[in-house]
């Protein structure tokens, strides 16, 4: 499979850091010639990375997934156990989320998406899975057998996963068990985590030092633009700031970097949480990491100045736009989340239009 990065080999250029970890000659975004689409790299896992990546495809053809793979449930979950391969669901999710909206690929997207429904061991298989995991044993390599797929679904950018390693997300949570509110246990497995009735104080992976794919830390470095969330804050966004050589990248790099904040608390994983809280949280598990823009719903922040505050101690401004569909339910709007995206790109630093 992918071989190991040397820690920061791939960070091809040594700059010094600013307030915040910051580079200081990062302040200013990459020039661009004119008519030139912006490199977008969007980071996260599950639904939040698939609705982020429908509305980034709306405005650049030049963009990448890095997908968390520590997930341990479900088809994923089942396919791991049993050949020892990466989780693929997460991935799958992101590759039908850039399928085009042409005959094509809304055809690939549902059948990559299907489900078996048997009585046997196919049962609530995703064919996804199963085809990535076959190209994997076929070609050995993640990389080329995700471009692969990527092609036959004529998707509009590209999917790598960030570690080429499966990883354990471990959490330390208190009351975890109901019966013991004030204890902090240590709660194992994407799947615990995401449904723990108690508070989670913070994760970590294991191995604890996991390989980062060297194209997600090349994609990075050469980013114009890199877009952290939505999704599940503690298993599917802050995991990636815990791979050593990804987060080596998203220091370095030139680009600039969104946050892009969750509609709505997720039950069990962040019960209960502000969007302030949401930001002090990422903050603590990457503290030199510094942000550009914070992104939230306008009708999902109660206390404007408390996340004004928080975002500012990263070294963000905040900027606010409707963006949940208008049903109510508390999903993003492709249409909407990529007007917010491309007024972001044009406000902050942009040169010159794109399109």
């Amino acid at each position: 499979m992918t071989p190991r990065t040397p820690r920061l080999s791939r960070l091809r250029r040594a700059v010094p850091e600013g307030r915040a970890g910051r580079p200081v000659e990062s302040r200013g975004a990459r020039p661009r010639r004119r008519g030139a689409q912006p490199k977008v790299v969007a980071l996260g896992g599950g639904m939040g990375l698939s609705a982020s990546l429908a509305a980034l495809r709306r405005i650049t053809g030049d963009l990448t997934a890095v997908v968390t793979v520590a997930d341990d449930g479900g088809s994923s979950g089942r396919l791991r156990d049993e050949l020892g391969v990466l989780p693929p669901g997460d991935l799958r999710k992101a590759l039908a989320a850039l399928c085009g909206d042409d005959d094509w690929g809304q055809t690939w997207a549902r059948v990559i998406q299907h489900r078996f429904q048997s009585r046997g061991d196919l049962h609530e298989h995703a064919v996804g899975n199963l085809l990535i995991v076959a190209l994997w044993e076929q070609l050995g390599d993640h990389v080329q057998a995700l471009d692969l797929v990527g092609r036959l679904l004529g998707a509009q950018g590209r999917v790598l996963p960030m570690s080429a390693v499966p990883l354990e997300l471990q959490a330390l949570v208190k009351g975890h068990d109901p019966e013991r509110p004030d204890e902090v246990d240590t709660v194992r497995g994407q799947a615990t985590v995401a449904l723990t009735p108690g508070e989670v104080q913070s994760v970590h992976l294991v191995p604890n030092d996991p390989p980062a794919v060297p194209e997600a830390v090349e994609a990075v470095l050469d980013a114009d633009w890199v877009v952290l969330g939505p999704g599940s804050w503690f298993s599917s966004v802050i995991p990636h700031l815990l791979v050593p050589e990804l987060l080596d990248a998203l220091i370095a790099t030139k680009a600039r970097r969104v946050l892009s904040l969750n509609l709505a608390p997720q039950p069990g994983e962040t019960e209960g949480f502000s969007p302030q809280r949401h930001v002090e949280v990422l903050g603590r598990h990457a503290p030199k990491l510094a942000l550009d823009v914070v992104l939230a719903d306008e009708a999902a922040v109660p206390d404007r100045d408390s996340l004004t505050d928080a975002a500012k101690r990263l070294g963000a401004a905040v900027e606010l736009a409707p963006v949940a569909r208008p049903d109510g339910s508390p999903r993003h709007d492709p249409e909407l989340l990529a007007a917010a995206y491309d007024r972001i790109f044009r406000m902050h630093g942009r040169i010159g239009p794109w399109r």
